[in-house]
């Protein structure tokens, strides 16, 4: 009895499991930061706060003073500086835009000062020019400023070959080609150098597909997805969807502690969320036929909202499994699972599992209530106001 739950489960983990790489229009910022005395900043900090949809991505300059975000969603931009703990610049208002990245520069010299009017009511005296310097470069100089050239060329070509191989991985997960996108983000992690959460987090989730897609590969595909999501968790450690899908991977792998332990940290980040995350990872557990870790799991969607209603019905069904049949052939339910699925028909009397449960209550010898409403129904009379 209790597979009939692992067909309606399955669709929950699999919505979920690929949220994050729902197809998308992305685009890209880059620049360089410059200090006060003219040479690049190393480490400096460039805050992205999305304005149209609440979003943040921050990203830190190399020694060359560059940084740069790739795959950052189509929108409304500001832009803040960070160096040494304090913000000491920012630019608002930045459009992206798809294609080649938009480059938004820092440069902290401070202006040169106006020149002076004269007290005397004439006009200043200007300092003589200097004496003319021989403007040719030496042969050390001009092999310095080769170098440096060829080095942003270069540093130019590697972002383009980022934001290439980027959207590629977004094209082959939108056309279903997995083995494909995890090459194409593979190479974009590669060229990245590891410092951005959305690079590992959408390998990842090119691996889960794969992996799905490929059952007789799907262990160290898996294996691949999970070292990629702890490399996103590495880099923003604050996402709590990166912790659900997480779990839901170490779920396939049979590492219950460990998805326990990606749940709670994923119901930390986002109390409101936890009921999902938990029904979730009981979905994967019932896919491969885990059942009793698979029925912790509901009930704990359970604890964390009581009016999840198709927690409550894969819960009560859990239990049937665990219900005890006598020599007469009487069947006896544990305590909670005619409740469970009389909680069910309380939220969603027309739900598509109503039938279902009323026929589990009758089969339990409980009895099936007749009057439940929709509770997000309208209600048809109004309640009087109270006189003062």
């Amino acid at each position: 009895m209790y597979s009939k739950m692992r067909n309606v489960a399955v669709f929950a983990a699999c919505f979920l499991g690929f949220a994050a790489v729902a197809p998308a229009q992305v685009s890209g910022i880059e620049g360089v930061v410059k200090g006060p005395d003219g040479t690049p900043i190393q480490g400096a900090i460039i805050k992205i706060e999305r304005k149209d949809i609440k979003g943040n991505y921050n990203v830190k300059t190399d020694k060359k003073g560059h940084y740069g975000h790739y795959g950052l969603p189509l929108g409304t931009y500001k832009l803040t500086l960070e160096v040494d703990g304090k913000d000491v610049d920012r630019v608002d208002n930045v459009r992206t835009r798809l294609g080649d990245p938009l480059t938004i520069p820092f440069n902290l010299r401070p202006p040169k000062p106006a020149q002076a009017a004269s007290t005397s009511g004439q006009a200043p005296q200007q300092a003589a020019p200097p004496p003319e310097k021989d403007r040719s470069m030496s042969k050390e100089e001009k092999a310095a400023m080769d170098k440096a050239m060829k080095e942003r060329e270069a540093q130019i070509a590697k972002n383009k070959a980022l934001n290439d191989s980027f959207q590629a991985g977004k094209a082959a997960m939108e056309a279903k080609n997995y083995t494909a996108a995890v090459d194409a983000f593979k190479k974009a992690s590669e060229l990245e150098g590891g410092d951005q959460a959305v690079i590992w987090a959408n390998l990842a989730d090119a691996y889960s597909a794969a992996a799905k897609e490929k059952p007789t590969e799907a262990a160290p595909l898996r294996e691949g997805a999970a070292e990629a999501y702890k490399k996103a968790i590495e880099k923003k450690p604050d996402d709590a969807t990166l912790y659900n899908n997480y779990a839901l991977v170490l779920g396939y792998e049979k590492k219950i502690p460990e998805a326990q332990a990606a749940l709670e940290k994923a119901a930390q980040l986002d109390p409101p969320g936890a009921g999902r995350y938990y029904y979730n990872l009981g979905a994967v557990l019932v896919n491969t036929g885990q059942n009793e870790p698979a029925g912790a799991a509901f009930k704990k969607a359970i604890d964390a909202d009581p009016n999840y209603a198709d927690a409550q019905y894969q819960y009560g069904i859990f239990l049937t499994s665990q219900a005890k049949t006598d020599a007469s052939g009487k069947v006896t339910a544990v305590p909670g699972t005619i409740e469970a699925f009389q909680k069910y028909l309380e939220l969603k009397p027309d739900g598509p599992f109503a039938e279902q449960a009323k026929g589990m209550i009758q089969m339990l010898g409980g009895t099936v209530q007749t009057t439940f409403k929709n509770p997000s129904a309208p209600s048809k009379t109004k309640t009087p106001a109270k006189k003062k």
